[in-house]
């Protein structure tokens, strides 16, 4: 039998101990029960019945709660009595549990057996709160009430914090006020991302005792600074507010005397084809963001990925440190010109620590560094971001806000005629149709304008279809393998922009549409589309004339962005004219309208019509220069000649001193000139 059980029925009460003994300190009630003797008298003791209920003789009670007390306590008596008669000892255990009023009642008969009357006031306190607590319980309705506002409370905290039952407008929208790119910050540390998915034992293990007696580091939003980096100083890159326009704040970096040095040696470095030099110039200015793009480069093909994602990570670290105090990463409302030299290292910097993050499991993170990018520049996207920001919303489960993307920017982006949008917006129409959770009205219109949106983007681009069910190992049916609408003639008739952007999108995407429902989904979807076409749909002929007038070639954003992407499939569809000229990591395709605020001195050039016997001594002599050390440009003709004269005067010079130290050595004698009989 449970302690409640034996309590309820000794019948211990406030008040029932003797003085003396609880002054002890002891209990008088477990040592009445192992003696066998009957349970004390309610509402007797050795001081008289005048002290009934009260465990402490000196609490200052108020006349109303003495006198009715005693009542109550005789009524809680009685309800245990009858509780005890009808309820076995199980049900006793299975009470004790539970957080309820009956509960606090127990707490306080337990607390009633070790109180002492000659408690101070903080103890004497607690009795009296009790008290007020079992005056409570005998209103049964009124506790039920209680409970149910609590209930309701939980509920609410409940609904406020999943996200599935946020308020929902017309098409699953959410109605979120906030701006479509507006970013969280919470959302830009990957650690919170990585605590939801494995919890944070196993994500920060063993760091948080090191980081109390780790240095003061300035907090940062878009990276955490790591004890290993070297220690920071100023740069020599700040942030200036350009102008502000109808809300919209423009900023640019600028580089003061003492970086543009440093940029100056770094493309020295990358002249000299060496990553040692990039290496060295690190040691000097270890926070020079163009060196640790390039290295990062570097690094990853060298299969370093971890070193190369904590170059971008230090980058982007002396990026924020440089920020204006009134740049914003989260309002969506600061521009940065990337036709800026100085602005492009923080557009890339962005772009690569995204990458890393989608390879790492982050995607919500990666998503938020996305919308980050495209709010910076939303107009002209110079690393058309808007050819992954639909990869990544899928595989957030950010269904919601790409379908708002595309309904708030089709109007005036046409996002509908790029593959990517074509195809993964009724995709995340029909995850959407999936969620259970969501009212049937709202599922049938989802799947509706899915069927709707899939049948067009089959349409505008049959040449997606048969390497998309190839990368996803699925073996279309004979009609649709036999029919030349989805065949190869699709493909080879194609422009080579829109290869590019299909074959960017299968090798991005494909895995997303492995799924049996969706294949399930998308099977009728295509028969549906050929019933149409050999119905000669005007829908499939339109269609025909809009692939035959756009997409004659991609913009250079495009371009700048399969290159940074590194996706073979689209790699491989890039024109000469990209190919054929040298790609750097810092800048790749930099804009041919840039807005250049300083240039690089020019070096000592070497004249170009050098004869074959000067380029031969200065492989040999590097210091030999031909038209000695000051050149006057040829004024006239005698200046000329005279230059010449001691042009060659120098080099009999070069002749007699490489002659002079030339010197030979004997071959070493052969001591066995008949050898070592070792061969045959």
């Amino acid at each position: 039998m449970s302690r409640r059980a034996l309590r309820r029925l000794r019948g211990e009460q406030r008040g029932q101990e003797g003085p003396g003994l609880s002054e002890l300190g002891l209990d008088p009630g477990p040592e009445r029960a192992r003696e066998g003797g009957p349970p004390p008298t309610p509402g007797k003791g050795p001081r008289g019945p005048s002290r009934a209920g009260v465990s402490n003789r000196f609490e200052l009670i108020p006349a109303e709660e003495s006198e009715d007390e005693p009542a109550a306590g005789e009524e809680q008596q009685d309800t245990r009595l009858s509780e005890q008669d009808t309820a076995g000892g199980s049900k006793d255990r299975s009470k004790e549990g539970a957080v309820t009023e009956e509960t606090d009642g127990d707490g306080q008969r337990e607390g009633q057996e070790a109180e002492q009357p000659d408690g101070t006031l903080a103890t004497s306190n607690k009795p009296r709160k009790k008290k007020k607590k079992r005056k409570t319980k005998k209103n049964s309705a009124g506790e039920t009430v209680e409970d149910n506002d609590l209930e309701d409370i939980d509920s609410l905290l409940e609904r406020i914090e999943d996200p599935r039952l946020a308020p929902q407008s017309q098409g699953g929208i959410s109605a979120d006020s906030r701006p479509l790119l507006y970013v969280e910050h919470r959302n830009l540390n990957p650690e919170n991302e990585l605590k939801r998915y494995f919890g944070a034992r196993a994500v920060l293990g063993d760091q948080r005792p090191r980081q109390r007696q780790r240095q003061y580091v300035r907090s940062m939003w878009l990276t955490a600074p790591k004890n290993t980096w070297p220690r920071y100083s100023k740069t020599g890159i700040t942030m200036q507010l350009l102008d502000t326009r109808r809300g919209v704040q423009h900023f640019t970096f600028e580089h003061h005397r003492e970086y543009q040095q440093v940029q100056f040696k770094f493309l020295d470095a990358v002249e000299s084809m060496d990553p040692n030099n990039i290496v060295l110039l690190l040691q000097m200015s270890p926070y020079h963001v163009d060196s640790l793009l390039q290295l990062s480069d570097v690094c990853r093909m060298q299969e370093d990925q971890e070193m190369a994602r904590d170059l971008i990570e230090r980058a982007l670290y002396s990026l924020e440190c440089a920020f204006h105090p009134v740049f914003s990463l989260t309002s969506g409302t600061c521009r940065l010109d990337y036709r800026r030299p100085e602005n492009r290292a923080f557009f890339l910097a962005l772009f690569k620590h995204l990458m890393f993050l989608e390879k790492r499991g982050c995607p919500r993170t990666a998503l938020e560094f996305c919308k980050l990018i495209l709010s910076l520049d939303p107009e002209n996207d110079p690393l058309c971001v808007l050819l992954l920001i639909d990869f990544l919303s899928l595989r957030a489960r950010e269904y919601t806000f790409l379908t708002r993307l595309f309904q708030e920017w089709e109007s005036h982006r046409n996002l509908s005629q790029l593959p990517n949008f074509a195809f993964s917006v009724p995709l995340a129409y029909f995850f959407l149709s999936q969620q259970e959770e969501r009212p049937e009205l709202e599922r049938s219109q989802a799947r509706e304008q899915a069927a709707r949106l899939i049948q067009l983007a089959l349409i505008m681009f049959p040449s997606v279809l048969m390497p998309l069910l190839d990368h996803c190992s699925v073996q279309p049916d004979a009609r649709v393998a036999s029919h030349p609408f989805f065949g190869l003639n699709a493909q080879i008739s194609q422009s080579p922009a829109l290869n590019q952007l299909t074959s960017l999108y299968v090798g991005r995407t494909h895995a997303l549409w492995k799924d049996l429902a969706v294949m399930a989904w998308l099977e009728p979807q295509v028969h549906e589309v050929l019933r149409m076409v050999e119905a000669q749909d005007t829908l499939v002929q339109e269609a025909e004339q809009k692939r035959k007038i756009r997409y004659q070639s991609a913009p250079r954003n495009i371009y700048r962005h399969i290159i940074l992407s590194e996706m073979k499939e689209a790699t491989a569809a890039l024109p000469l004219e990209v190919t054929s000229q040298p790609v750097m990591g810092f800048d790749p395709l930099p804009p041919l309208d840039s807005i250049v605020s300083y240039t690089r001195p020019e070096r000592t050039s070497h004249p170009s019509n050098e004869s074959t016997l000067s380029l031969f001594f200065r492989s040999l002599l590097p210091n030999f220069n031909l038209q000695g050390d000051i050149r006057h440009g040829g004024d006239d003709e005698a200046g000329a000649a005279q230059d010449l004269n001691q042009g060659v005067n120098r080099l009999m010079a070069a002749m007699r001193d490489m002659l002079a130290n030339i010197q030979f050595q004997e071959p070493p004698r052969d001591d066995n000139p008949e050898g070592d009989g070792d061969w045959d």
